[in-house]
């Protein structure tokens, strides 16, 4: 790499390449997931050569450890590799139950809210609905699908009604739903 933003790039455009090998296709270059997600670090770099994506095992290494989103996890043994959330295909990432703040924050975009405002918060193609404890997190993740809107979630009331929180290893807070009476649109940040 001849300067950062050159570094910064390549590092961006790898670890979106994972996350749709890791979340959503493995099979887009023959890996196989088991069923936590998990998959052999030799495994992925074979498949990724294959697949002329090729890499180190220090460069995925890298990736993995300067992804902003914190994206990814290898385990402890360093063997194996998988996202900590997201996916679209079915995982169990065996994450403990938790007890969440009292108060969650999504970002979305405005052209959404009435909509969720009535049908609340839905997992869509993904195993959960992503919240974060971090109204900047939350602000940076709702821009990206058109003018920001932040919506609080009232976790501390759904949690009393029966809801289930877990926290992936990146600290996004998981829930299969959040109906609409646990929502609250903010004016601003």
């Amino acid at each position: 790499m001849n300067n950062k933003n050159d570094s910064t790039q390549d590092i961006t455009r790898h670890s979106k390449f994972l996350s749709l090998v890791l979340r959503h296709e493995p099979q887009k270059i023959g890996l196989h997931l088991d069923d936590a997600g998990w998959a052999s670090v030799q495994d992925l770099l074979h498949c990724l050569a294959d697949a002329r994506k090729s890499m180190s095992l220090q460069r995925l290494e890298h990736i993995v450890a300067q992804d902003s989103k914190q994206r990814f996890s290898f385990s402890e043994d360093g063997q194996r590799i998988r996202a900590n959330q997201g996916h679209s295909i079915a995982v169990e990432l065996g994450l403990p139950e938790q007890v969440p703040p009292d108060v969650l924050h999504h970002g979305t975009a405005t052209r959404f809210l009435d909509s969720i405002l009535r049908e609340g918060l839905t997992k869509q193609s993904r195993h959960h609905v992503h919240l974060s404890e971090d109204l900047a997190v939350a602000g940076t993740v709702g821009r990206r699908y058109g003018k920001l809107v932040i919506l609080d979630v009232d976790a501390q009331r759904m949690r009393d009604n029966g809801h289930v929180f877990y926290r992936s290893d990146n600290g996004v807070w998981l829930t299969e739903a959040v109906p609409p009476q646990f929502l609250k649109a903010r004016e601003s940040l």
